[in-house]
């Protein structure tokens, strides 16, 4: 597998991620699946048909807000922003992926 191949997101991670992207402020859902891309180095790519839905169920949660704005390139865009509910999920969120990595990480030590 090279460097750059684009792995499938494991199930689950697209929202903790999200989250962790909204840590840096408002963003619009490009932004977002931009930093993701680019903070990956080009591993993890994320299209519009798994992100505009993981960012309805996050509003749905009440983990982020949206609001209209108007882009860098003067485009209407619906920025999100992270809430308080959505920090503290993010924790939750994070802690669980911890806990998993290190579990899958002993299971695949073990001899």
């Amino acid at each position: 597998m090279g460097r750059h191949e684009q792995l499938e997101l494991l199930p689950g991670t697209l929202d903790l991620l999200i989250l962790k992207a909204l840590v840096r402020g408002k963003m619009h859902g490009y932004g977002i699946a931009h930093m993701l891309k680019v903070t990956s180095e080009e591993v993890l790519t994320v299209g519009e048909s798994s992100l505009y839905p993981a960012l309805q169920r996050l509003l749905l949660n009440g983990w982020v807000t949206a609001e209209w704005g108007v882009s860098e390139n003067n485009r209407r865009a619906r920025y999100y922003t992270l809430t308080a509910a959505g920090r503290k999920q993010l924790s939750v969120e994070r802690a669980d992926f911890e806990r998993m990595v290190a579990a899958i990480r002993r299971v695949l030590e073990t001899a």
